[in-house]
């Protein structure tokens, strides 16, 4: 493995994240609240090994490049496509800081059995981490498969 097989490798940790975020809200809604607990609790892991991923490739990255070289992945799609790219992008990376907060506070109440808090607060934080999660998943496809850039 070397650095450039990380975005892959990330890309399915979080289509795995959604995997289980999923079948945690349908475990949830079912009335199977320990595999919710189950399904969630894998989810946060998984999610946490894609954040150490995604911050080590920026890092290995950052010290592979030279002195005034960008670290970040060039957008090669062009017209309306960047536009729309661009626009999931920046709604990724402001919902992805946002989660980084949202996502334990929500952990934390369940833990404390704090249930109907939990509830409220995963009502809120559920679609953002889910959207986060998914639009990650697209942000590689953008990026690396169908609009690499030349």
């Amino acid at each position: 493995m070397d650095l450039n097989d990380i975005p892959a490798l990330n890309a399915g940790l979080n289509a795995l994240a959604t995997l289980l975020m999923t079948a945690g809200f349908v475990f949830i809604k079912s009335g199977n609240k320990n595999a919710h607990r189950a399904c969630m609790l894998s989810t946060g892991v998984v999610s946490a090994i894609f954040l150490v991923g995604y911050v080590a490739h920026k890092a290995l990255k950052g010290a592979a490049a030279g002195a005034g070289e960008a670290i970040h992945t060039q957008f090669g799609g062009e017209g309306a496509i960047r536009v729309v790219y661009y626009v999931m992008l920046i709604t990724h990376v402001l919902l992805a800081i946002a989660i980084a907060y949202l996502v334990p506070k929500t952990f934390a109440l369940a833990f404390k059995g704090e249930f109907e808090r939990h509830k409220k607060w995963a009502r809120i934080v559920f679609p953002i981490w889910y959207y986060v999660s998914v639009t990650g998943v697209l942000v590689y496809f953008f990026l690396y498969q169908w609009w690499p850039s030349k």
